[in-house]
């Protein structure tokens, strides 16, 4: 195979385009220059109208302004970013950065103060005293409008999503976009069945010759290699999985023929760390990131928290509704089974959202009670396949409550269902479903018991008070 002619080669290329912060700027300084061209060849054709022509002093006082401008502010929006960086890593999470790094506002802002530079620097040197370019130095005034728009719309833009609530909104919007393509995605590209895949017969296993990041399978490559030899393609290793080189990631079951493993390698995507384009997971795993870091000793910021958790759960309600077998059959156009992917359940799902929140928020009231409102939503709105999962968590859940409280009026409070973390209603369904524990009638006057025997305590002579 050529170099960068593989599905897998031109798929990490498109990722790095992507992520890159340099490459829509350089397209803008190529365009500048080209359009400064375009605009000395409209001067010499007798335009613009005589009221836009301009002297040799004023043009070249101009055209230097705006280039000085433009450097300037291409440091200013380079220090937002390196700002972003710290932020980002200090108090979000290092995932979230492969996200940002997309962001097509930015290659746009970047992309029109670099054309704008390069535009008014090709002017600036054709400025003499008998030739002005007239029509050049009007549009690189407009250039500079449109660039002080855009920066506006960029500091607005940054100044409000860099909240960790905004930037758990993106994530979530993300995850539920790629879930529910993906989805789509494996239910159209061919029929689906469990019995046709063989047991027995010849196995070939193929492994990687690199490693890294699994971010990518090629699906419709993989069953139209799988239709050329009549085997089929067992794939072995989960999206997101990092797999070391010589890992065997397909199984090659029976068939009339040899499959190449560099063809088949070269329809699977490896790179340095996960992305979210066949991976959904990855956007919940950003999210708890977020929800962990901001209940970590150095940040104690639960309400962040709960405010991570609302879209935690809302991601989970498009994951719960659909149908996650954890095994995909997938077939060729004559129905003959020819590629199975593992996939990841619902109990999959559910584990990496409340597992390491309830671990390391276990001993907050606030993320208790809206991790127990959560549970508590989608048994309400799920299928009852999904229950025992569910039920599961709530289980933990209420172990963890009972370790961590040890007062049985605090512990009875922190078991409790809200919405808020602290300060919201509980639901009516929380009591009857609690059978385990108080209800929140009792747990309220068990309080309200303690807190007067406290204040009896300390008003009596023994504590110093008459």
């Amino acid at each position: 195979m050529g170099v960068m002619t593989s599905w897998a080669d031109r798929f990490r290329l498109r990722q790095y385009v992507k992520a890159s912060l340099w490459i829509v700027p350089m397209i803008g300084l190529a365009l500048g220059a080209l359009l400064a061209e375009a605009a000395l060849a409209a001067d010499s054709a007798e335009w613009p109208p005589s009221g836009w022509h301009y002297s040799a002093t004023t043009a070249s006082g101009v055209l230097t302004a705006i280039v000085g401008a433009m450097v300037a502010l291409l440091g200013f929006v380079v220090t937002i970013g390196v700002l972003v960086v710290q932020q980002a890593t200090g108090t979000l999470s290092p995932r979230y950065m492969r996200l940002w790094y997309r962001d097509r506002l930015q290659k746009a802002v970047l992309a029109t103060f670099t054309g704008t530079f390069a535009f008014a620097f090709s002017l600036l040197r054709t400025v003499e005293t008998a030739s002005v370019p007239d029509l050049g130095v009007t549009l690189a005034g407009a250039a500079v409008a449109v660039s002080l728009v855009l920066l506006l719309v960029y500091l607005n833009r940054f100044t409000h999503s860099l909240r960790p609530v905004a930037i758990a909104e993106l994530v979530a919007r993300m995850g539920e976009t790629v879930f529910t393509d993906g989805a789509a995605a494996i239910r159209g590209a061919a029929p689906q069945g469990d019995g046709a895949v063989p047991s027995g017969g010849s196995v070939l296993r193929i492994r990687t010759v690199r490693g890294g990041a699994i971010q990518a399978f090629h699906v419709p490559g993989l069953i139209a290699e799988a239709a050329r030899h009549e085997c089929v393609f067992v794939v072995t290793r989960l999206i997101g999985d990092f797999v070391p080189p010589g890992t065997v990631v397909v199984e090659a079951r029976g068939g009339t023929s040899r499959p190449d493993p560099e063809r088949v390698n070269s329809l699977i995507a490896l790179g340095s760390e996960r992305t979210i384009e066949q991976d959904p997971a990855f956007a919940l795993r950003v999210l708890v990131d977020i929800a962990i870091r901001a209940l970590s000793p150095a940040v104690n910021d639960p309400t962040t928290a709960v405010q991570v958790i609302n879209y935690i759960e809302w991601f989970l309600h498009t994951v719960g509704s659909t149908r996650l077998p954890g095994r995909y059959v997938l077939a060729d156009r004559g129905g003959q089974a020819r590629l199975v992917l593992p996939g990841r359940d619902w109990d999959n799902y559910l584990e990496l959202a409340v597992c390491e929140i309830r671990d390391y928020g276990g001993s907050s009231v606030q993320i208790c009670r809206r991790l127990r409102a959560m549970l508590d939503g989608l048994l309400d709105a799920l299928p009852a396949s999904q229950h025992a999962a569910v039920h599961t968590q709530m289980r933990l859940l209420r172990e963890a409550v009972e370790r961590e409280f040890t007062d049985p009026a605090r512990r009875a409070i922190a078991a409790q269902a809200d919405p808020q973390g602290i300060g919201g209603r509980c639901p009516s369904a929380t009591a009857d479903r609690n059978a385990s524990g108080p209800s929140l009638r009792t747990s309220r006057r068990a309080y309200r018991g303690r807190l007067a025997g406290w204040r009896r305590r300390s008003h009596s002579p023994r504590y110093g008070r008459a």
